[in-house]
């Protein structure tokens, strides 16, 4: 391969695909992950997420060239950082990928390089980095370019919307602003938009802690009238017929990468002011809780009523509806929590999206509400919406399965 233009350091759910988005652009990206595995499986073309068109994309990109990954970056023009940023201790955000990624490009790093974050960070990170790259490399400093650009893309849809989604730019400078904005209109036809380093990231947590506080709003609905014995699909579905009223539907928590996870990037940061933010968090993993004691009370009164154990049909794992993404998933946690507390029922787990799991072992979602007494529904896959279920199954609706 060519000298490659843009080194993308991670292969993940983000950076694969925008990897190979760069590359289809006739563009040649060098991908770096720790993980040889996952380095290897991308040079034979192949992938190791499950995202449409993705497997296309990368097949194509390796085929004609562009994309070669490899576990150490290598020089470059642009630098994207794509890593995970986990928590450590008590819900406190994680740079240290993002460090370490930072150092591993340090000695690659020359005049008029572009240096990007994408990932999900802490308000400071890019000036924090900054600071990093300019005390090892005082040489550069004021010599390049460095930005954050979040990404804002739907699992399941994500070729797509990395194209067509509208894009927040922040530099640490202007300068560093319209060389990112530069970059990115070359694979982008969303409207970019331009800002500040700092105000980009808070942007990023911004929109998903709005959502996370949406959906706590229903899921506290949803616990309001389990008590008020008032159907909440029902009730939401006539308060949104208020022109200026849209109740998002409520499930069993909030799961995935990004607003399960995001809202406590500021709370950790702003714990006083950030009290709604906190609460919605505290509502939407409570909810998880609660669905996992209503099972066991579910299972409690079977056995009351028939005299013997039920068996029951987890329908779900992943973090949301048709995808096989279990990160942060309030369905997973559910299983565990009702399996921990088995006590020789029989149990079927169902996601259809996977085909085996480490700990789970997994049954067809055909079989399992055949033969089960008691049917959980903790995700609304378009599969379990097609299942004609007997009259004499218990049924417990987390996720409105039965509402559509």
């Amino acid at each position: 391969m060519n000298k490659p233009e843009v080194v993308m350091m991670g292969l993940g759910y983000i950076g694969l695909p925008t990897a190979a988005l760069i590359a289809q652009n006739n563009t040649h990206v060098h991908g770096v992950d720790i993980n040889p595995k996952v380095v290897e499986t991308i040079n034979a073309g192949k992938i190791h997420i499950i995202e449409p068109e993705l497997d296309l994309a990368v097949a194509n990109a390796v085929k004609g060239g562009f994309l070669k990954a490899a576990i150490s970056p290598k020089e470059a023009n642009t630098y994207l950082i794509v890593v995970p940023t986990p928590f450590k201790g008590k819900n406190e955000p994680d740079i240290s990928f993002v460090e370490a990624a930072t150092k591993a490009v340090l000695p690659l790093l020359k005049e008029n390089d572009l240096y990007i974050i994408e990932s999900t960070s802490p308000v400071g990170t890019t000036e924090k980095m900054m600071g990093l790259i300019y005390s090892q490399r005082p040489e550069l400093e004021g010599k390049l370019f460095i930005a954050y650009c979040p990404e804002r893309v739907l699992p399941g849809n994500v070729m797509y919307e990395l194209v067509h989604n509208d894009r927040v730019i922040g530099g640490v400078n202007q300068a560093s602003t319209e060389k990112a904005v530069a970059f990115y209109k070359r694979f982008i036809k969303g409207e970019l938009h331009k800002t500040n380093a700092r105000t980009a990231e808070m942007c990023k947590l911004v929109e998903n802690s709005s959502r996370d506080v949406q959906i706590a709003f229903a899921n506290e609905l949803s616990l309001i009238c389990d008590k008020a014995d008032i159907n909440v699909w029902e009730l939401i579905a006539l308060a949104n017929k208020h022109p200026r009223v849209n109740i998002l539907q409520p499930g069993c928590g909030v799961g995935g990468h990004c607003i399960a996870v995001d809202p406590y990037f500021i709370v950790a940061e702003y714990p006083m002011e950030s009290q709604i933010i906190g609460k919605a968090r505290e509502i939407n993993n409570y909810k998880s809780f609660w669905c996992a004691e209503k099972v066991q009370t579910a299972k409690l009164q079977f056995e009351l009523q028939q005299g013997r154990k039920p068996s029951i049909a987890i329908m779900g794992l992943a973090f949301k509806p048709n995808i096989d993404d279990l990160r942060e998933s309030p369905a997973k946690y559910i299983a565990q929590k009702v399996l921990q507390n088995a006590n020789n029922e029989e149990y079927f787990i169902v996601e259809p999206n996977i085909h085996e799991h480490k700990v789970f072992k997994l049954t067809s979602y055909q079989d399992a509400a055949e033969k089960a007494d008691i049917i959980v529904f903790l995700v609304a896959h378009k599969e379990f919406k097609t299942l004609k279920l007997k009259k004499d199954k218990m049924v417990l609706d987390f996720c409105g399965v039965l509402n559509d």
